[in-house]
C-alpha cells in the first residue's frame, strides 16, 4: 500500500516518457523533465537561491525552484546518471532527432554534444557487457549507438526497426549487463554487447521496458498491454483500453519484492504483483501520466515513488507503515475475499442447477425431445489446418477446420490468438439453419511467427438449449503462409543464400515439418513453396555434402529461415554466402540518394548561415537608421529583412523535408545491414555488421556489397 505524502503543481507541461531523477550536485535529487518548445526543466527545492543563470541554464521567473535548459530542438528522450569520473554528480543526457547532449547541470557546462544521424528515440545510461566505462546508449532508426563520457563512439549495432524503449540489466545471470531493446516491429531483443542472444515476439510496438529483479522485467505495448517476463518466458500480461505511458519497479509493501507500477493515459496509477498481475494499489490524476520515477526527494532517508502528469502535477508516495498497512490491507483483502467467495458461490449454484435439470431430463427422454445438452460419450473436438490459395472471392489464408466425429453440432466457436485477430479473439456463430458438426475459420497471420490458437467450442445436439464447452489448443506453424508447390513451377527466384551444416537431411525434414504445413510423406529436404502473401517462389535444397541453398527474392524471409533452422539444429556460428540482385540494386540506389541528401543538407546549412549573417547586418543598419531618424532607409532595411525572413522559412521547410528523406534512407541502410547480418549466426553475423558499418563510414560501396554477399571484406 502507498500513502501520498506530497503534491506539487509545477507551471510546466511535461512530455510523456521524458522524466528522470538526478543528483546533479552529488547530494540533492532533482526532478527533471522535458517540456514543449525544446526546453528541459530541473526542479531543485533543496538549494534555493544558490544557482547561477548563465550559459544554457536559466532561472524560471515562474518558480524559483525551477531552472530551464534551452535545447532549441524538440526533445525526444532524456535520462540522467553517472557517466564520467570528472563530474561532480549525475550527468543529464538529452536526445533529439539530430543530436545528443551530455550536460553537467552543477557546473552549467556541456560535457559533449554529438550529432546522431540515426536520431534518438530512447536512451539508457549504464554499463554494458565487458565495456569498462558507463555508456550513454541511444536507440534511433534501426540503430543502437553508445557514447562514453568523452563522447567517443564505443558501441554500435543495428536492430530490426525503429527503437522505442531500452533497459540495461543482467538478463543471462552472468554478472554482466545485457541491453534489452523494444522496437516498432513488435520484438524485444536482448544484446550481449553487439551479439543478439534472445528475441521475444509481441503483437504491438514495445513502448516501455523496466528491470524488476533478477532476470525478470516488465514491458508495455502501444495497444495498452502491460506484463512481466522472466527471461524469455512470459509470466503474465493484462490488456487495457488505455495506453501505458510509463512503467517502473517499486517495492510498495516492504516484502523485498518489487511491484510493477504503471502510469496510464487516463491518469490512473496502479501497482500490480510481479507474480500474478493482480492490482494491489491504485490512484488517479486528472490528466495523463507523464512518468514514474523514484528518489529521496524530501531528503529524509526514505525513497519515495514520484509520479508526474502531463499538466505538471507531481505526487510523492511512501510505502505504508506496518501498522497502517495492516489496517488498510486487511479491510481490502477481506472485501476482495468476500467478493470472490460470493462469485464462486453463484457459479457453483448455477452449475448445480444445470446438473439437476440434466439428471431429470436424461432418464426418460431422448436427446431430440429433451433440449438438454446430453451428448454421446465419444464426442471430442477435432482440428485440422490447411493452406488455401487465393480465389476471386477470398484472399489466400490458412483454413482452421473444427469438427466433431458424430451427429452433434457446433453452436459457436471462440478462438483466442495473439496478433492475428483484431482484439486478439474471434467468434464464429453460425445461423440456426447452417448448424453442422464442422466449422471452418479463415486465418491470415500478418507475420511469420508461431501462434497458439486457443479454441473453445459449444457442442450439443441439434435441438439442445444447453451446450458442452470443449477446449483445445493448436499451434499454427511459423511459416504457415507458404503453399507446398509440387511442380516447383512459376518464375524462379534470383535471390539465394547458401551455407553448409554438419547434420543429416532427416533433421532438416523434421524442421520443415515443424515449421511448414506439409502434406504427409515428405522425406526429402528438397521442397518448393508458393508465398501466399506476396507471391513468388521459395525453394529449399540440400546436397549430400550438407550444403543448403534457399532460393527466394525476399531477403527478410531468407533471414527468418536461417535463424529458425540454426535455432532448431542448435548451430551457434554459421557463415553464409548470399546474393539478392534486385534488393542490392535498390540499396545501391538508396546509397546514392543518401550522398545527394547529404550534399543538399550541407548547401542548405551554408546558405542559412549566410542569410543569418546578412540578417544580423540588416538589423544593425536598420537600428542605425532609426537612431539617425532616417525613416526611408529604416523602412527599406525592414522590407529587406521581411523578404530574407520569408526565404529563411522556405529554406527551413526544404531542409526539414530533406532531413526526413535522409532519415528514411538511413533507416533503409541500417535495415539492409541488419538483414545481411540475419543471414549469418554468431560471430560471422557480428563480423558482417561491424564490417558493413566500417564500409559505410569509409564510403566504400563496393566493399559493402562484397561483405553482404560473401560475409567478409576480403572475399
Amino acid at each position: 500500500m502507498l500513502v501520498p505524502i506530497f503534491t506539487l503543481k509545477l507551471n510546466h507541461k511535461i512530455n510523456p516518457r521524458m522524466v528522470t531523477m538526478g543528483k546533479f550536485d552529488g547530494i540533492h535529487p532533482c526532478l527533471t523533465a522535458a517540456t514543449q518548445a525544446g526546453k528541459v526543466f530541473i526542479h531543485n527545492p533543496h538549494t534555493r537561491g544558490q544557482r547561477q543563470a548563465t550559459h544554457r541554464l536559466s532561472q524560471s521567473a515562474q518558480d524559483s525552484d525551477i531552472s530551464l535548459l534551452n535545447i532549441n530542438q524538440a526533445v525526444s528522450c532524456l535520462t540522467s546518471g553517472t557517466l564520467g569520473p570528472n563530474t561532480t554528480g549525475d550527468t543529464l543526457l538529452v536526445g533529439s532527432q539530430t543530436n545528443l547532449l551530455a550536460y553537467d547541470v552543477h557546473d552549467n557546462t556541456d560535457i559533449f554534444y554529438r550529432e546522431v544521424t540515426d536520431g534518438a528515440n530512447a536512451i539508457v545510461l549504464g554499463k554494458l557487457g565487458d565495456i569498462s566505462s558507463p555508456l550513454a546508449i541511444i536507440g534511433g532508426n534501426c540503430a543502437l549507438q553508445g557514447f562514453d563520457f568523452e563522447g567517443n563512439d564505443q558501441f554500435w549495432t543495428v536492430t530490426g526497426d525503429n527503437v522505442r524503449s531500452l533497459v540495461l540489466f543482467d538478463f543471462t545471470g552472468d554478472g554482466k549487463n545485457e541491453l534489452l531493446v523494444g522496437s516498432e516491429d513488435f520484438d524485444i531483443r536482448v544484446f550481449k554487447e553487439d551479439e543478439l542472444v534472445s528475441e521475444m515476439a509481441e503483437n504491438e510496438t514495445v513502448t516501455s521496458l523496466c528491470h524488476m529483479h533478477d532476470s525478470r522485467f516488465g514491458y508495455a505495448l502501444a495497444n495498452g498491454t502491460v506484463g512481466v517476463y522472466d527471461r524469455t518466458a512470459r509470466y503474465w500480461r493484462i490488456k487495457s483500453k488505455n495506453h501505458a505511458m510509463s512503467i517502473h519497479a517499486f517495492d510498495l509493501n516492504a516484502d523485498g519484492v518489487v511491484e510493477l507500477i504503471t502510469g496510464w493515459s487516463n491518469g490512473k496509477i496502479d501497482a500490480r504483483s510481479d507474480r500474478t498481475g493482480e492490482v494491489i494499489f491504485k490512484d488517479n490524476f486528472s490528466s495523463s501520466v507523464a512518468g514514474v520515477v523514484e528518489g529521496d526527494y524530501r531528503m529524509d532517508g526514505k525513497i519515495q515513488l514520484i509520479c508526474t502528469s502531463v499538466e505538471g502535477e507531481v505526487r510523492g508516495y511512501l510505502p505504508a507503515s506496518k501498522e497502517m498497512k495492516g489496517n488498510l490491507m486487511d479491510s481490502s483483502v477481506e472485501q476482495d475475499l468476500v467478493r470472490e467467495l460470493s462469485q464462486r458461490k453463484q457459479n457453483l449454484l448455477l452449475e448445480l442447477r444445470n446438473y439437476e435439470e440434466n439428471a431429470k431430463a436424461a432418464p426418460g427422454a431422448s436427446e431430440g425431445d429433451s433440449g438438454m445438452g446430453v451428448i454421446p460419450a465419444n464426442t471430442q473436438l477435432q482440428t485440422a489446418l490447411a493452406v488455401r490459395a487465393a480465389t476471386e472471392s477470398q484472399k489466400a489464408h490458412i483454413e482452421l477446420s473444427i469438427s466433431t466425429p458424430n451427429e452433434t453440432i457446433i453452436r459457436s466457436v471462440l478462438i483466442f490468438a495473439e496478433g492475428i485477430f483484431e482484439g486478439e479473439s474471434h467468434v464464429v456463430h453460425p445461423s440456426p439453419q447452417n448448424l453442422s458438426g464442422c466449422v471452418r475459420v479463415p486465418i491470415i497471420p500478418p507475420k511469420d511467427i508461431p501462434v497458439d490458437l486457443h479454441v473453445k467450442a459449444f457442442v450439443g445436439g441439434k435441438n439442445s438449449t444447453q451446450f458442452h464447452v470443449f477446449e483445445i489448443t493448436r499451434q499454427l506453424p511459423r511459416f504457415s503462409m507458404y503453399d507446398y508447390n509440387v511442380q516447383h513451377g512459376g518464375p524462379q527466384p534470383t535471390g539465394r543464400v547458401t551455407f553448409s551444416i554438419n547434420d543429416r537431411p532427416q533433421r532438416v525434414v523434421m524442421w520443415l515439418n515443424q515449421n511448414f504445413l506439409l502434406p504427409e510423406g515428405i522425406e526429402s529436404p528438397d521442397v518448393a513453396f508458393t508465398c501466399l502473401r506476396g507471391g513468388g517462389l521459395l525453394r529449399v535444397s540440400m546436397q549430400t555434402s550438407g550444403e543448403i541453398t534457399l532460393n527466394t527474392d525476399d531477403i527478410d524471409l531468407a533471414g527468418d529461415l536461417v535463424q529458425s533452422l540454426t535455432s532448431f539444429l542448435a548451430i551457434e556460428d554459421l557463415q553464409a554466402e548470399a546474393d539478392f540482385p534486385s534488393y542490392f540494386q535498390e540499396l545501391r540506389t538508396t546509397l546514392t540518394e543518401v550522398d545527394e541528401f547529404h550534399s543538399v543538407h550541407q548547401k542548405l546549412t551554408a546558405a542559412m548561415a549566410d542569410h543569418s549573417n546578412h540578417i544580423r547586418n540588416m538589423l544593425v543598419q536598420a537600428e542605425d537608421a532609426r537612431l539617425m531618424g532616417d525613416m526611408r532607409n529604416m523602412k527599406k532595411r525592414f522590407i529587406e529583412l521581411y523578404d530574407l525572413n520569408r526565404d529563411l522559412i522556405n529554406e527551413y521547410k526544404i531542409r526539414s523535408n530533406n532531413h526526413n528523406a535522409l532519415l528514411s534512407c538511413l533507416k533503409s541502410v541500417n535495415q539492409a545491414i541488419q538483414r545481411a547480418g540475419r543471414l549469418r549466426v554468431g560471430k560471422p553475423k557480428n563480423q558482417v555488421i561491424s564490417a558493413c558499418r566500417d564500409a559505410i563510414k569509409n564510403n566504400n560501396v563496393n566493399a559493402l556489397f562484397k561483405i553482404m554477399k560473401a560475409g567478409t571484406a576480403s572475399s
